[in-house]
């Protein structure tokens, strides 16, 4: 994201992009993560929620189905995981509103969503890409709304970070250093959130996952 055409896509190339979904739920407990990051948002049923980087659509489909009222969408940057993501929705007869994004410009109106969540999309982005995601996210959300993000943080022990290195291998040692770093918090601050935290963290196969909540004041 960023430059408009300009991403890195799932498992770092786009010939891996239809192994994503097995993989993730083979290898990180998807359901599990998310469930998690679903308890930590708390959606409630009159409320509208963007999921960003929505990939496959799994996030958004476990979302509707734990708020079966709320107004749900769905973006991404990659038009052949979106192709996934709405084949997942049509066969779950949800109501889902999946849409693209050009990596510049999100396709909403201000202030329109109660809730923004993110799973494993930020250690994707350069400095740059997080920084005017991070604009965008906060133009689109209400006043008082919420970001929750999971994604990959700071390393709990050697072995995490050495779990981690194929990520930075796949996805540019670049994009992950804020990841490795634990500089995903300060980065989320400097964009006008506040009440910055992190709720959680989990160990997984592929290194220290952390779970954040950020509110928009104003």
């Amino acid at each position: 994201m960023g430059k408009k055409g300009q991403f890195v896509p799932a498992l770092g190339f786009h010939r891996l992009t239809r192994f994503f979904d097995p993989l993730v739920r083979s290898t990180m407990l998807e359901q599990k993560l998310k469930k998690i990051l679903l308890q930590q948002a708390h959606i409630a049923n009159d409320e509208v929620m963007l999921d960003f980087g929505c990939g496959t659509g799994t996030l958004a489909v476990m979302a509707k189905k734990a708020a079966p009222k709320a107004i749900i969408h769905g973006v991404d940057v990659d038009p052949n995981i979106l192709k996934i993501a709405h084949n997942k929705v049509k066969s779950s007869h949800l109501d889902i509103f999946l849409s693209y994004y050009d990596g510049t410009f999100l396709p909403y109106d201000d202030k329109m969503f109660h809730k923004v969540l993110s799973s494993l999309v930020f250690h994707h982005l350069s400095r740059d890409q997080k920084n005017a995601s991070l604009k965008e996210i906060y133009r689109v959300m209400k006043t008082g709304g919420e970001l929750h993000i999971l994604d990959f943080g700071k390393a709990g022990s050697i072995l995490m970070r050495i779990l981690f290195l194929p990520n930075q291998i796949l996805d540019g040692f670049v994009n992950t250093s804020d990841n490795v770093k634990g500089l995903l918090p300060d980065i989320i601050r400097s964009n006008g959130f506040t009440s910055v935290e992190e709720y959680h963290r989990r160990s997984t196969v592929f290194g220290t996952i952390s779970f954040l909540r950020a509110v928009k004041k104003r």
